[in-house]
């Protein structure tokens, strides 16, 4: 079996061995995987910190032996804290990056970070804090960076900068987790999930105090809840149906 590791900034990861494929998500730097199958062109991937799988381009990765890849399972991650910073490379070039980039790989790849970083486990105050840096990112299907974000990606990625780890998609969120019987139950940084008229779970964000949310709706937002769902005031109506309030701390 072979092994990879991401060595730039942001690499797409696709439904299928295609440029022209939906983006499902995205891969930052410092991120590792299995790679479960390989073509001339394309690998076909499997994420370590979530389990996602998707296909990636064989020219947006470095390769890396069986013993790196478990090294690296093995090592407390941390997290570049700036919205945007750089890692060094080995010719003194700049390479850039976003927040929640996994710089401890950096020495997997003679690269050196001399930036700020999250490193340990931290309470729902701090998951409010990092999320508000992230206000006016524009939404973007399958995105994971201040450039481009989508709803699960943006409550994955918060999280797990304060080192906690959500799956990757809303409703896989949603199986994660304590449900909450009330709205009034809830504490910041509590996550809040929506489904549509089928019942299907589309929608997540983070829960502020004073019954207000943040989260990725054409861009990351603050709107007011309720039991109903989410208030946008601009447009005078509901936007999200609330289904569940999980509690994952």
């Amino acid at each position: 079996m072979d092994y990879g590791l991401c060595n730039l900034s942001i690499v797409p990861l696709r439904a299928e061995a295609s440029d022209t494929s939906e983006l499902i998500s995205q891969i930052l730097y410092g991120e590792f995987f299995i790679v479960i199958k390989k073509t001339q062109k394309w690998s076909f991937i499997r994420l370590s910190h979530d389990n996602y799988e998707g296909w990636i381009d064989n020219k947006q990765y470095a390769s890396i032996s069986e013993t790196v890849y478990f090294e690296l399972k093995e090592k407390k991650p941390r997290f570049s804290a700036d919205l945007v910073d750089f890692v060094i490379g080995k010719n003194e070039e700049l390479i850039p990056i976003t927040s929640g980039s996994t710089v401890s790989s950096c020495s997997y790849l003679d690269h050196r970070f001399e930036g700020q970083v999250y490193n340990s486990k931290n309470s729902k105050s701090k998951i409010i804090h990092t999320a508000l840096n992230f206000l006016n990112a524009p939404y973007l299907w399958g995105g994971k960076s201040p450039f481009g974000i989508d709803c699960s990606g943006f409550t994955q990625l918060i999280y797990r900068m304060q080192g906690f780890s959500l799956l990757r998609d809303a409703s896989q969120q949603a199986t994660q987790g304590e449900s909450l019987s009330f709205i009034e139950e809830s504490e910041a940084g509590d996550l809040a999930f929506f489904d549509n008229e089928e019942g299907r779970i589309i929608h997540v964000g983070i829960l502020m105090s004073d019954n207000y949310i943040i989260h990725a709706h054409g861009k990351v937002r603050i709107d007011r809840i309720d039991h109903s769902g989410i208030f946008n005031e601009e447009l005078n109506r509901h936007t999200h149906k609330l289904r569940v309030i999980k509690r994952m701390l």
